[in-house]
């Protein structure tokens, strides 16, 4: 972790909804004016698609039929943390893009599938925002949320997440409902073993909880809205967080435990709003305190950033 430069990581699986949350930090940071250098997970894939395809046939050849995206063989972890190491220290680092589609290959000018070429991240920002996979990840070789001040998970519930993940991949992507289910089916021990290890170490998880039927995921013929869910939002350590504020805020809200709140789904941007903001502005003032004083300890997240 970083004073002079801090780092925020949003994680969450495929299909939970990082990239929404994403716009929320987004405004966030424009209503504040904050600058901020954006890193997106699947921009260290170690694979682009075609390579991706070609190692998964290759592993099945050999009995794995679970190599994924969801594992650190797949992704150049050591690149990412190194990355998350250089801007902690220095303000600097380095990021691309993966291309997703055909609107991306237009703005970015490479194919589908493929990457952009490495690129410095923009001068003088005032943070690094990462979204992706793994940000807090931990294995043998690496420890992701070491370098994070701010680390937040997105985590719906299994089967939302799935619904989640089936219709974007179905509606949006064009893969079959087969192609998505071997998908979901493939990543399923990377997924315990890479993905859920992470929210024990964030510091806030938002878990949207649907209050409609989604006991079959795969049959599911509309994602449940906002307003038919509830929010979860569980903090690693409460001391310091205005509870009684938050209650007041959200209408609808209420106490699960001593360190979980939970709000209407449709209250779930102005929830983010109001107990995120004064944790990033604390990261920011900090880091620009530090900044005209030209000093660069290395601290953690206080309790007041908390509140």
């Amino acid at each position: 972790m970083s004073a002079r430069h801090p780092i925020i990581s949003v994680t969450g699986s495929s299909g939970a909804g990082t990239s929404s949350v994403r716009q929320t930090f987004a405004q966030i940071f424009r209503r504040e004016s904050i600058e901020a250098a954006f890193i997106e997970g699947d921009a260290f894939h170690r694979y682009d698609r075609a390579e991706m395809k070609k190692v998964m046939v290759e592993h099945g050849t050999r009995g794995d039929a679970n190599f994924s995206h969801f594992g650190p063989e797949a992704n150049l972890l050591e690149k990412l943390e190194s990355v998350f190491r250089t801007y902690g220290e220095t303000g600097a680092g380095e990021t691309r893009h993966y291309v997703h589609d055909a609107e991306e290959a237009d703005l970015y000018g490479a194919a589908p599938g493929t990457f952009t070429g490495w690129a410095p991240l923009p001068d003088n920002t005032d943070l690094l925002f990462y979204e992706g996979l793994h940000g807090a990840v931990v294995t043998d070789s690496v420890n992701l949320g070491q370098h994070a001040d701010l680390k937040v998970g997105v985590v719906p519930v299994l089967n939302l997440e799935w619904i989640q993940k089936i219709h974007r991949d179905r509606d949006t992507r064009g893969y079959s409902m087969e192609a998505v289910t071997d998908t979901i089916l493939r990543r399923m021990p990377d997924y315990v073993h890479y993905i859920c290890p992470q929210f024990t170490e964030t510091d806030i998880n938002f878990q949207r909880v649907p209050t409609v039927d989604t006991s079959n995921p795969f049959i599911a013929r509309w994602i449940p809205t906002a307003d038919e869910s509830m929010v979860v939002i569980r903090f690693r350590d409460p001391r310091g967080i205005d509870f009684p504020y938050l209650l007041s805020m959200i209408p609808g809200s209420f106490m699960s435990r001593a360190n979980s709140i939970v709000i209407p789904g449709a209250k779930l941007d102005l929830g983010m709003q109001l107990i995120l903001t004064p944790m990033i502005l604390q990261l920011v003032e900090r880091s620009r305190r530090l900044a005209r004083n030209g000093s660069r300890p290395r601290v953690a997240i206080s309790e007041g950033a908390r509140s």
